[in-house]
């Protein structure tokens, strides 16, 4: 798959990075890739991009979990989209193995592929800890079909808890417990609790306060993010609503659907959602690029992995020097680090995008300097906080700025026009209470009526 006379841009990842780092390039490059002396080769085991943010409003079903993504082919259109996972990199020979959907189907191996330039975007994944029973019950909260398969759960639980007799079950079904206070965690709880909120008013013996939605964290504080003051408040609302917030706490264990945490408290529950922090891409430690501390590759200001040529990160993957703050007192510390967040991966793709087609124009390179903005959280709906530019909000304004900002940042205009029109069309009629859970099985019905179950007809 090599040329000798084209430039290949090798994009590890589709994600904030990846795929607005080829969005980019797709403008600055748009004669050489015309001309075919430039080629951008995207890899990522989906064929989309997820807008993270708006997870939570996806499984509230305020947002459709199509409108939560964003088709690479689509956006893409001068850049070979491979969907596919890479498991090896061997920059020495600028060669990268990856396996394929084809591959593994047709059993003939990965496929190599020659690149000039690597970007290496793979984003993170779920960190979990050695918690007895919680791989076996954990439900993770970094991906479409997590939230949705989450909604459907939650849903579910009400029918189980208004459909049985037992209390044990009835209690179970109705206990939900979060663990982690980022913005995953809380911004999940928050939405879903609105949600089943307005949902038990349909059921006619169930209410609210039968409820008991667990937020676990292992800090002094939620929502660090967006300040302490901001975060104190955060806890004041959620606790208004019966959330029970547990600070300076950790989940111990989670065997046979109990949940026990470090103050001892036992909180039996079919429903256990991990959102306690990410951590960097195994493929970072396979690469052999240097890495920094917590397993990101240890980069230069200007986005080039420290000490190697022609290989680039960003986002999530990346130490990144931030150089708009301040120099540390002593010389021999470690500079400030810019946060690993969606506000600096996108920021720091189009500086990306600027440096490697500089790069293969033979142009210079600029370093990526961008002050932290502020942020935003929603606390459920027409509820929210946010610190931007030293000013704190909070409630309805907070939350209009989080729409507001999320409304700007979510790619294409055809999703901002769908998203907006999902909104206003959730402002004038009753939200979606159904769960469609069968999805996550879609042949189980035709597996029944061709064995031996209830539509077993006689020959």
């Amino acid at each position: 798959m090599s040329s000798n006379n084209v430039a290949r841009v090798l994009v590890v990842g589709g994600g904030y990075v990846g795929m607005y780092t080829a969005l980019r390039l797709q403008r600055k490059l748009k004669q050489e890739l015309r001309q075919g002396t430039v080629e951008v080769i995207v890899v990522d085991p989906e064929p989309y991009m997820t807008y993270q943010p708006f997870l939570p409003e996806a499984a509230a079903g305020s947002i459709s979990p199509r409108h939560v993504v964003v088709p690479l082919r689509r956006v893409l259109p001068q850049c070979k989209v491979v969907v596919g996972e890479v498991t090896a990199i061997d920059h020495d020979a600028r060669r990268a193995t990856i396996t394929t959907l084809a591959a593994e189907e047709t059993g003939d191996g990965a496929i190599e592929v020659a690149y000039d330039e690597l970007v290496l975007a793979p984003g993170s994944v779920s960190r979990t800890l050695p918690v007895p029973g919680l791989a076996d019950v954990g439900i993770g909260f970094k991906t479409v079909e997590e939230a949705i398969g989450l909604r459907n759960h939650v849903l579910e639980q009400l029918d189980i808890a208004s459909s049985t007799r037992d209390p044990a079950v009835r209690d179970a079904a109705l206990t939900f417990v979060f663990v982690g206070g980022g913005y995953a965690g809380v911004e999940a709880l928050a939405e879903l609790e609105d949600m089943a909120r307005y949902a038990v008013r349909y059921y006619h013996n169930v209410k609210p306060e039968d409820m008991k939605w667990i937020l676990v964290e292992a800090t002094d504080r939620i929502l660090p993010e967006v300040g302490p003051d901001m975060g104190r408040y955060a806890v004041r609302e959620l606790r208004g609503r019966n959330i029970d917030v547990r600070l300076e706490t950790r989940l111990e264990s989670c065997e046979k659907r109990v949940a026990v945490l470090s103050d001892g408290s036992r909180f039996p529950t079919r429903t256990l959602v991990w959102t306690a922090g990410v951590k960097p891409h195994p493929i970072l430690a396979a690469s052999g690029l240097p890495l920094a501390g917590h397993g990101r590759l240890k980069c230069t200001a200007a986005l080039q992995v420290d000490g190697v040529e022609h290989a680039w990160s960003a986002g999530d993957a990346a130490a990144v020097p931030d150089v708009t703050a301040e120099p540390p007192a002593k010389p021999d510390e470690p500079r400030a680090l810019c946060a690993p967040n969606a506000q600096h991966a996108v920021r720091q793709s189009k500086v990306l995008a600027e440096n490697i087609a500089a790069a293969v124009r033979g142009g210079p390179i600029v370093d990526y300097a961008h002050k932290y903005a502020g942020s935003v959280a929603s606390l459920g709906l027409h509820k929210g906080v946010a610190h931007i530019y030293g000013r704190k909000l909070r409630g309805y304004p907070a939350w209009f700025m989080h729409r507001a900002y999320h409304l700007g940042r979510v790619p294409t205009f055809n999703r901002k026009a769908r998203v907006l029109a999902e909104w206003t069309l959730a402002g004038l009629f009753k939200r979606e209470i159904v769960s469609l859970g069968s999805l996550e099985n879609p042949r189980a019905e035709f597996e029944l009526a061709a064995g031996t179950g209830r539509h077993n007809e006689a020959s």
